[in-house]
């Protein structure tokens, strides 16, 4: 069998919401798409102990009927290394924002279409991003989004950096050497930490820049 034969990868994915009709309605969605496949759907994130190491997303419900915050259900599945993807009405802005704080890696709403629906599931079952409209307004509102204090050329290395360019390529479009844009990188994790927004991966950097202004959400 040839590379270009090999069968596309599977997505694993667990959904965590407590309405019946929601999950029996994500369930039909993600059967839609033969790269995912949905092998777990219950109502508290606690229910996926049992399979949460074979996840590579699991979809999350901003508000459980259990008591639990956004905040710690998302920590619960980061500490897991779990990729989340926050699946809502998004009709509360302080959840939204919390969520995004915690590291999710999209917030989508029930109300969007099934094309967006599937396609953000995917994007985030691989480790991508996915920034909407909704989500980059809950975070321009927000006042507790203590300002990184990045210097113009830091803003351009993290601009560059954050887009996917490689460090040579950051090097070469800011006018820099490779060991500097490392260095600038560096300082930038640092200040976004010290702000109390810890940037440790690329992933976190982009959301970063998009939540500062740097650079833009993506079209929707």
């Amino acid at each position: 069998m040839t590379t270009n034969d090999r069968a596309p990868r599977v997505y694993r994915v667990g959904h965590v919401d407590d309405h019946e009709t929601v999950q029996l309605g994500f369930a039909a969605l993600v059967a839609s798409n033969p790269s995912l496949d949905l092998v777990a759907s219950v109502s508290s994130v606690h229910e996926l102990a049992d399979s949460i190491g074979s996840l590579d997303l699991v979809v999350l419900d901003l508000r459980l009927s259990d008591g639990s915050h956004v905040e710690q259900n998302v920590a619960w599945l980061r500490e897991r290394e779990t990729n989340v993807l926050v699946f809502t009405a998004a009709d509360n802005t302080a959840h939204v924002r919390a969520a995004s704080r915690a590291g999710v890696l999209a917030i989508i709403r029930k109300s969007e279409s099934r094309e967006v629906i599937v396609e953000a599931v995917h994007e985030a079952a691989q480790g991508y991003p996915v920034v909407t409209t909704d989500w980059a307004a809950a975070l321009d509102s927000d006042p507790d989004l203590a300002a990184a204090g990045l210097s113009p050329k830091e803003q351009e290395v993290l601009a560059h950096y954050a887009s996917g360019d490689k460090s040579v390529a950051v090097a070469n479009r800011a006018g820099l050497s490779s060991s500097t844009v490392a260095e600038y990188v560096r300082r930038i994790r640092h200040k976004y930490a010290m702000a109390g927004r810890p940037a440790h991966t690329k992933v976190d950097l982009y959301k970063r820049a998009v939540e500062d202004g740097i650079l833009p959400p993506p079209r929707s």
